[in-house]
């Protein structure tokens, strides 16, 4: 029968570390699987094959190496229930290899960003990439596979982000929610198993909680003051205002579908439209005010397939990188003009394309009900809208608060 043992080789790397192996003996034949993790020989104990408790990372470590050998154990009562003794250790080896060193995580993390190229997605890559660097930050030049991704592992990793101070809640949230999705997706593919899936509502599970973000709209009366700013002279600033506008009027319509609108969206009074992010189809009224943004443009018609606002004219439209790079461009060069906008309406609230959308929710309130507001919003999911729609509502919070301090 064979044996499992867990050792350090004996060949150092360039920081004069050696790598922690499960080695797997046969016949008097062995043959090595590490575990990608290297260690100072000071904290190996070698008649307990265990990592000292005086090295740090201690009980992260034991833990791996205790998973490491269960699983290779279950491997070898597997093989000799069916084939007896009649195995060689390379045979053994084949079918070790991938329990044993698992998956790794940034080889599927690369396949998941090769699958979202495939399909024109480029702002999410642009979105995740910064994320799985983060995790890269932390790991070092280290391997990272399925089977290390522990509650241990994950909060270290949140005390390592947090300990840095350049992230919010917010931003490790959204690092811990894209390992639990690539987890969740290499789960159903039968890449690792279900047992040590690390995240859970269950003690001892990681919990991810989303922080509530502070979203403040403008009012009627300062949008009003936008409206009635005399730009004439400054046509930058100018055209921001038309394109932030544009975008309010449409219930703060993203600015990555404001600029790709065409001439021939426009038929009969309405704008019809295929939202970029969840390809939903919606059909809006032209507004006298949304009318007269749209004539200020009309004179520079060339065909009806162009688009109304000129920052992706030219552009190859196949070219999705392109396009999104151009986009972003535009939304940096427009947030620095509406900048400018806000100090010429004596507004002191932080203006930006996006805060078109906030202030179309602020105006709302809870005057709209919430499946239309879910329609005007393009969300999928009506609880998206009520959540999101929360941040606007505080009509029956104030006349409490009234209730109890007016006396």
């Amino acid at each position: 029968m064979a044996t499992i043992t867990t050792i350090l080789r004996k060949k150092s790397n360039k920081k004069g570390l050696f790598p922690i192996s499960v080695r797997v003996t046969k016949d008097r034949k062995s043959t090595y699987l590490y575990t990608g993790q290297y260690l100072d020989p000071k904290y190996w104990d070698e008649k307990k094959q265990r990592v000292k408790k005086s090295h740090p990372n201690s009980s992260r470590l034991n833990n791996l190496i205790a998973i490491k050998q269960a699983e290779a154990n279950a491997i070898l009562l597997d093989t000799a229930a069916k084939d007896g003794d009649h195995f060689s250790v390379q045979e053994l080896k084949s079918q070790l290899t991938t329990t044993l060193t698992g998956h790794s995580f940034f080889d599927y993390a690369e396949k998941h960003f090769k699958q979202l190229e495939e399909s024109k997605k480029l702002s999410r890559i642009d979105s995740e990439r910064p994320l799985l660097n983060r995790i890269k930050d932390y790991v070092g030049d280290k391997t990272l596979s399925f089977d290390q991704i522990t509650v241990s592992f994950l909060r270290g990793l949140k005390s390592y982000l947090k300990a840095r101070g350049t992230l919010g809640d917010r931003s490790i949230a959204n690092i811990l929610m894209f390992i639990r999705t690539l987890y969740n997706r290499a789960i159903q593919e039968k890449l690792v198993k279900q047992e040590f899936y690390p995240f859970g509502s269950e003690k001892g599970k990681i919990r991810i909680k989303i922080p509530q973000s502070v979203k403040i709209g403008l009012t009627v009366k300062e949008i009003a003051r936008i409206e009635n700013l005399n730009l004439s002279e400054h046509a930058p600033l100018k055209h921001a205002r038309n394109v932030w506008l544009f975008s309010f009027y449409l219930a703060g319509m993203r600015i990555a579908d404001v600029l790709k609108i065409k001439w021939k969206d426009i038929q009969e009074g309405r704008l019809y439209y295929q939202m970029n992010k969840n390809s939903k189809v919606i059909s809006l009224k032209i507004s006298d005010k949304l009318q007269n943004i749209i004539n200020q443009y009309s004179v520079t018609i060339l065909d009806m397939d162009e688009y109304i606002f000129p920052e992706l004219r030219g552009i190859d439209r196949d070219n999705t990188d392109r396009m999104l790079r151009s986009t972003k461009n535009a939304t940096l060069k427009f947030n620095k003009h509406l900048k400018k906008i806000a100090e010429k309406a004596e507004i002191s609230k932080k203006i930006t394309m996006h805060i078109a959308r906030h202030s179309f929710g602020n105006i709302a309130g809870d005057k709209i009900h919430p499946l239309m507001l879910q329609k005007l919003y393009r969300h999928s999911d009506l609880k998206t809208t009520i959540n999101y729609q929360a941040n606007f509502i505080h009509k029956e919070a104030d006349e409490a608060l009234d209730a109890v301090i007016n006396f």
